[in-house]
């Protein structure tokens, strides 16, 4: 059942779409003109709308055109006795979901309108997956030290300014690419990830910039590489203090030059990528013992992002022991577990050398292990991995 606005000044044809639509379950609504439709469009949650074209006053496209300001999520149907080829691609190209011609044909309007509310349905349940994913991706914290992580990140997300982000292993550095990238104006294309330290030197090459049919032994297909997946996204260069000097030259003239090259060829490609890179290494060290290029890191360093280890912020260990234990009590399919004070100054008191990722671990541990509480003396016991 769909909750339905119509809005038509012809006082029969309003009645009868009430009635029709009322008769297959639908909940109806009704406006004789623009103005009164779309003061119910603000002050209601409609599934669908069906709209006239010609009437008095607002016509139909400029009714339209108010509606999809509002939300550009809700389907459209317009509807006119005077509709030409013109009028309808106009409206699609207003934001209308279809364009239907009077006199009705009943079946195609309810046709028209199952499959609007399908689709208002598969919109839904993307918005709460994507709510379920960026919640998965959360910065969870309140110190000090975590509070000028997030601000950094709303200061700089909105620019195309490229980022390096400093940390130990396991700090969530790769959530801090996320979120600037989710935050940025290329927030609907792709957000492409590179680990620089998981590939061997000989491909990274390959990997970052594609390579062509025959450019060597096993390229037996031309390939697209990282930098074009990401084209007018972002590219994340995890662990980039790793990355091949021969390879850090071509990542220097794409910055520069905002082009590449694949391996085997020597036609450029324009790509339009912004770079965000991450490390866990002192680059300072790297740059002295000749393993990264100095040019390089002033290029990726426009802006420096320190996320902190949690041994730095041990007082957003209650707040990360609540997010992880709704998010894998969530993922179990389990009820959240209390957990118990003395847990939580336990949990305090050990050194996190594997940072947030090993915390999570432990949470893990502990919530599938545990019963509904989770206590102090349960931390002792199951903190560290079980060996015998």
């Amino acid at each position: 059942m769909a909750n339905i606005l119509v809005i038509d000044d012809e006082k029969s044809i309003r009645n009868t779409l009430k009635e029709v639509l009322e008769y297959e379950h639908h909940k109806v609504e009704l406006a004789t003109n623009g103005p009164e439709g779309i003061e119910l469009f603000a002050n209601d949650s409609f599934d669908i709308v069906l709209c006239d074209i010609k009437m008095p006053g607002m016509d139909g496209i400029e009714t339209l055109e108010n509606l999809m300001q509002k939300s550009q999520e809700i389907p459209v149907i317009m509807i006119s006795g005077h509709g030409n080829i013109d009028t309808a691609v106009e409206a699609i190209k207003k934001g209308a979901y279809d364009f239907i011609e009077k006199p009705l044909d009943l079946n195609r309007l309810l046709v028209t309108i199952r499959n609007a509310t399908e689709r208002t349905e598969l919109v839904t349940e993307a918005r709460i997956l994507k709510r379920k994913i960026n919640k998965a991706y959360d910065i969870v914290g309140e110190s000090p030290a975590i509070l000028k992580v997030k601000e950094m990140i709303e200061r700089v997300a909105p620019t195309d300014a490229r980022v390096l982000i400093t940390g130990e292993n396991g700090t969530g550095k790769e959530l801090v690419a996320r979120w600037l990238h989710e935050k940025s104006q290329r927030a609907g294309m792709p957000f492409v990830e590179v680990n620089c330290a998981a590939i061997p030197s000989e491909l990274i090459e390959s990997e970052l910039f594609g390579h062509e049919k025959g450019a060597f032994t096993s390229a037996i297909k031309q390939r697209k590489g990282k930098f074009e997946q990401a084209h007018g996204g972002t590219l994340f260069l995890d662990e980039v203090g790793d990355m091949s000097l021969s390879a850090q030259a071509k990542v220097l003239r794409a910055l520069q030059e905002h082009k590449i090259s694949r391996v085997g060829s020597d036609k450029d490609i324009e790509v339009d990528v912004r770079v965000i890179a991450a490390t866990n290494k002192n680059m300072r060290e790297e740059i002295d013992h000749k393993t990264f290029r100095e040019d390089l890191y002033h290029r990726l360093t426009v802006i420096l992002i320190h996320v902190p280890s949690l041994i730095e912020r041990l007082e957003d260990i209650p707040l990360l022991a609540e997010h992880f234990n709704e998010l894998i009590g969530s993922e179990y399919g389990k009820p959240k577990k209390i957990i118990t004070p003395d847990a939580i100054r336990e949990l305090q008191k050990l050194s996190w050398t594997g940072n947030i990722r090993e915390f999570r671990n432990v949470l893990e541990r502990l919530i599938i292990l545990c019963d509904k509480e989770i206590t102090g003396e349960d931390v002792k016991a199951y903190a560290q991995p079980i060996s015998r």
